[in-house]
């Protein structure tokens, strides 16, 4: 019990090591989703992407955007814009999330990158993360409920009879289709209950899942969680008390997934995080 107790108290301190990193979600400061054409950034309000924090001018530079949502970042006459630490001079061209290792731009505090999001990647927006963010210096830690080892479920994953993708909606709108391995069932309340997976590294499942606490316990939207490795017959521990709360939960800038259609938990699932005291609203997701 002990160990089982250190284990789960160990998982949760990474988390919050994680959230308090410089590319945490605690950082993100700004989303600004991006239309083709030439865009100011800076911190005078006349610009089309406004940006606060230290260091930042009021016309730090120009993004310019095509017609097929490529993108790239001129500076402004000598503004601190700057890659990798060295000063940006002329036109940089920039790489999007989903094009493997993104191009940072750092301006003062902030760290900016461009991300793809959309069915088929179609929407281009500019993530503005900053280092001194205040939810970053105030953050004291997630709440969550006291580690209980009887939400460690014993569970099995049932497995299509061909690969199928699920549909995955998220906080922006948008719906996926992910890769689901299957169907992990649970022994819940006297009897099961089945939510949908995605897959995950090193055999692993991911589970976007909502239940009776959201909304007052726990985040509305719902909450993640990551399963151990799934056995040769199909068994897997689904252990509540690492489930976790949605980026969406610490930034308004975030774009969650949300619960695909069926993974609603019937009862409530009192262990792993809980809502914090100011999380953000889910009506600020639209970005």
């Amino acid at each position: 019990m002990d160990a089982y107790l250190a284990e789960v108290e160990g998982w949760h301190a990474e988390r919050h090591t994680r959230l308090r990193s410089p590319d945490g979600w605690l950082t993100l400061a700004g989303l600004h989703w991006l239309t083709p054409g030439e865009h100011e950034l800076g911190q005078h309000p006349s610009n089309a992407i406004r940006l606060s924090g230290r260091g930042v001018p009021p016309l730090a530079g120009h993004l310019l955007v095509t017609g097929d949502l490529q993108a790239s970042v001129r500076p402004h006459h000598e503004a601190a814009l700057t890659h990798d630490g060295v000063p940006i001079t002329g036109e940089l061209p920039l790489r999007a999330d989903t094009d493997g290792d993104p191009t940072v731009i750092e301006l003062g505090s902030l760290r900016m990158q461009l991300i793809r999001r959309g069915v088929r990647n179609e929407r281009l927006g500019l993530r503005v993360r900053d280092t001194e963010a205040p939810a970053l210096t105030a953050f004291t830690g997630v709440p969550r409920f006291p580690v209980d080892p009887a939400w460690r479920l014993e569970a099995r994953l049932e497995r299509p009879p061909k690969p199928r993708t699920i549909a995955v909606p998220d906080i922006v709108g948008d719906v996926l289709e992910m890769p689901s391995p299957g169907v992990v069932v649970l022994p819940l309340d006297g009897g099961e209950q089945r939510l949908h997976a995605v897959e995950e590294d090193d055999d692993r499942l991911w589970l976007i899942f909502s239940d009776a606490t959201n909304g007052r316990q726990t985040y509305g939207a719902g909450r993640f969680l990551v399963t151990g490795p799934v056995a040769a017959d199909g068994s897997v521990v689904a252990d509540f008390n690492l489930a976790y709360n949605m980026p969406c939960v610490f930034s308004s800038y975030a774009t969650c997934p949300l619960p695909p259609e069926g993974n609603r938990l019937t009862v409530p699932i009192p262990a792993g995080e809980m809502l914090p005291a100011q999380p953000a609203s889910v009506s600020e997701q639209a970005g």
